[in-house]
């Protein structure tokens, strides 16, 4: 999951097209749908995200009671309003906000977290200083960091399991996403989802070859059981999509050249290849909303694409220039599962 934030931002208000009553308001490149009149272009408002947790207080200031989605109808989830999508919730800006602020916890907001099942879960131990963390956001949220023409590789985004296995200091550390961001990972000897692949797959063997002081390797678990999107598969598989070498906060990530070669090096299968070459619209479009089918037993739901250069480099205010573009599909579709 990206950054979770309620952040103070001025919108710009768009026509919408299909309804009368109601304009978009638009915050980088997301829309979220509001009432006509309700904003005016420049006007600062807390955005609020999707899996975020609204509070009953706000729910009924904004006259929302009982319409969003989860258990408790009061989850932030992408929807179509009248033909558009509408992504996240404006709230008016309190006189003492300023633009920048983070103002979620004087709403009550909090992000959604789903309870972790029992074949990702498993005892952890503190691993300070040897885990990464690990983000990818939104290309709405940073339409101009990956410029038009500049040569990129596209991967499908699957929906599964975050997964990093690593070496360091000479023991190997395996982690899921949550886990390894707050500096744990898994005591040696716990079976689960994670420890297996990287049993079945040899990977501590395939990093300890290398020679690297520290190196991990990051990748999609996915397959029957862990998620709604299942592609097909009956057990559990893995994909990489990304190898840090070097301490963490100090070392840095291959390059796509590198990684293809790291990943044939080891026989280690890359996330699917989607597109290299130029960025376009048309290319980001295309291969988010696309479908495609892994294990050959029909197409599936895209979840959509993470695009980065070919050549790693770095931008003053996202850091490592990486980005996904998530499907409307998989933003509209009825059941989902999100465990990290």
């Amino acid at each position: 999951m990206a950054t979770f934030k309620v952040e103070v931002v001025a919108i710009a208000i768009e026509e919408h097209t299909n309804a009368d009553a109601l304009e978009l308001a638009r915050v980088g490149s997301y829309r979220s749908v509001v009432r006509k009149g309700q904003f005016s272009t420049g006007d600062l408002v807390a955005y609020i995200p999707e899996q975020a947790i609204v509070p009953d207080a706000l729910l009924e200031e904004l006259g929302l009671t009982g319409r969003l989605a989860g258990k408790g109808k009061n989850r932030v989830k992408a929807v179509r309003l009248r033909g558009v999508l509408s992504q996240g919730l404006c709230v008016a800006a309190r006189p003492h906000w300023s633009l920048g602020d983070d103002v979620g916890e004087e709403l009550g907001i909090e992000k959604y977290v789903p309870e972790i099942p029992t074949q990702l879960a498993g005892e952890v131990r503190a691993m300070v200083g040897k885990t990464l963390k690990y983000d990818v956001e939104n290309i709405k949220r940073f339409p101009d960091v990956l410029k038009e023409g500049e040569e990129v590789v596209m991967t499908e985004k699957l929906h599964g399991t975050w997964c990093m296995v690593g070496l360091i200091d000479d023991e190997i550390v395996i982690s899921s996403k949550g886990q390894s961001a707050k500096g744990l990972a898994f005591v040696p000897g716990v079976d689960n989802t994670y420890t297996r692949v990287a049993i079945q797959l040899k990977l501590e063997q395939a990093l300890r070859a290398t020679g690297e002081a520290a190196i991990y390797v990051l990748g999609e678990v996915f397959g029957r059981g862990l998620q709604d999107l299942q592609y097909g598969q009956r057990e559990a598989c893995f994909r990489v999509f990304d190898v840090y070498v070097g301490r963490p906060t100090q070392g840095g990530y291959l390059s796509d050249a590198d990684l293809d070669a790291f990943c044939e090096t080891h026989a280690i299968e890359r996330v699917p290849i989607l597109y290299r070459g130029p960025l376009s619209e048309e290319a980001l479009a295309e291969h988010t909303n696309g479908q495609e089918s892994i294990s050959g037993e029909g197409a599936h739901m895209r979840e959509g694409v993470v695009v980065r250069p070919v050549v790693e480099r770095r931008d003053d205010e996202l850091g490592r220039v990486q980005l996904k573009s998530i499907s409307d599909a998989y933003l509209l579709r009825k059941g989902g599962t999100e465990f990290n």
